[in-house]
C-alpha cells in the first residue's frame, strides 16, 4: 500500500482533532481566562474518561504486523482482561471442575456486566468461562479467580480478597510467560483500577495465545449458548461481540471471536480474530469513543488488509 493510502486509512482510524481558528477577534481578558479554564477542564475530563486510541492488525500465519498505531502506549485493559483470567484458570484447573458461587460476589463492582450467577449456584469451570467471555460476566470472573486461587494455593480458608490477590499474582506471572512484558493486572475482571495497565502489543500476544487454548477458542466464536448449571438452573447467554451476530449491522462471516471491553478509562475496545483464505488474523482496537466505532475501525482494518 502506498503512502497516500496509508495516510488516508490512518485518518479513518485516528481521532479527528479540532483545528485552531485563525480569527483575530479580541475578547476581554476575563472572558479569555474563563474560556481557558473551561478548555483545560474539558481536556482533563476527556483524559480521565477515555483511553488512548490504539490499533493493530496482525497476520498470525505470517507472524507479521500489517498495521499499527500507538501499540506501545499504556492503556486500561477493560474486560479484555478476561481472556487472561480464563487462560490462567485453564492452565491449572480442569474445565470440568465444578465451582460453587460464593461470597466473592460481594466484590463485583456496582454497575458491572454480569452473567446472573448467584451465591449457591454450582457450575463447571467451562461454563463459568462461557459466561465470562460471552456476556463479559464480572460475577463469573470473581468466582473463577477465587476458586482457582484456593485450589492452586491449597488453602481453602483464604479470604475472598486474599484469593483475588493471589490469582492476580498468577495472572501477572503468566502474562510474562506469554510475552506480555508491559502489563500489570490487579483485578480478574478488568475493572478500572489504579496500577492496572497493558499495551495493545501485549493484548495482541494475549489474543494469539488465547486462540491456542481449545476451550477459549471454542467459546469465543459462539453467538449464543444455552447452559444448564450443575445445580439445576439454566440460562441463555448471547455474545456481546456484534461481529458474530448475524442480525447486527457489523456481522462478519469470517469472524471467529474474540472479546469486547468497555470501561471509563479504556473506552470501547475490541479484540477480534478472523479466518480467511486459510489464514488467521487478529485485530485489536482500544480507546474508541463509541461501541459503533470499535466495530467500524475493526472492519476497516479487516477490509484493508485481507480484502
Amino acid at each position: 500500500m502506498n503512502t497516500t493510502q496509508r495516510n488516508a486509512h490512518t485518518q479513518n482510524v485516528q481521532k479527528q482533532l479540532p483545528r485552531h481558528s485563525s480569527s483575530k477577534t479580541k475578547y476581554p481578558k476575563a472572558i479569555i481566562a474563563i474560556l481557558a479554564i473551561l478548555v483545560l477542564c474539558l481536556i482533563i475530563f476527556r483524559a480521565s474518561t477515555s483511553g488512548s486510541q490504539t490499533a493493530v492488525f496482525y497476520s498470525v500465519d505470517d507472524a507479521e504486523i500489517l498495521y499499527e498505531y500507538n501499540i506501545d502506549e499504556p492503556v486500561a485493559p477493560a474486560s479484555l482482561t478476561k481472556l487472561l483470567t480464563a487462560a490462567v484458570a485453564l492452565k491449572y484447573i480442569s474445565p470440568d471442575t465444578v465451582f460453587t458461587v460464593g461470597t466473592e460476589q460481594q466484590l463485583v463492582p456496582n454497575g458491572s456486566s454480569v452473567s446472573f450467577i448467584q451465591e449457591g449456584h454450582c457450575l463447571k469451570l467451562y461454563d463459568l468461562i462461557t459466561g465470562m467471555l460471552l456476556v463479559s460476566g464480572n460475577d463469573a470472573a470473581y468466582t473463577v479467580a477465587v476458586s482457582t486461587a484456593r485450589i492452586v494455593s491449597d488453602d481453602s480458608f483464604m479470604t475472598d480478597n486474599e484469593a483475588v490477590d493471589y490469582f492476580c499474582e498468577l495472572m501477572n506471572s503468566f502474562a510474562v510467560e506469554i510475552g506480555m512484558t508491559n502489563s500489570n493486572f490487579t483485578t480478574p475482571d478488568g475493572s478500572d483500577d489504579l496500577g492496572q495497565y497493558t499495551t495493545t502489543r501485549d493484548l495482541l500476544k494475549l489474543a494469539e495465545y488465547a486462540l491456542t487454548v481449545k476451550e477459549i477458542r471454542e467459546i469465543v466464536c459462539i453467538e449464543q449458548k444455552y447452559v444448564v448449571f450443575e445445580s439445576g438452573e439454566n440460562i441463555t447467554w448471547t455474545n456481546s461481540n456484534k461481529l458474530l451476530n448475524s442480525e447486527s449491522g457489523y456481522y462478519c462471516a469470517d469472524s471467529i471471536g474474540v472479546k469486547t471491553g468497555t470501561t471509563t478509562k479504556a473506552g470501547s475496545c475490541l479484540i477480534a480474530a478472523f479466518r480467511s483464505n486459510d489464514k488467521t488474523y487478529i485485530s485489536v482496537v482500544t480507546g474508541c469513543s463509541t461501541d459503533a466505532d470499535r466495530y467500524k475501525n475493526t472492519i476497516s482494518l479487516f477490509n484493508e488488509y485481507v480484502y
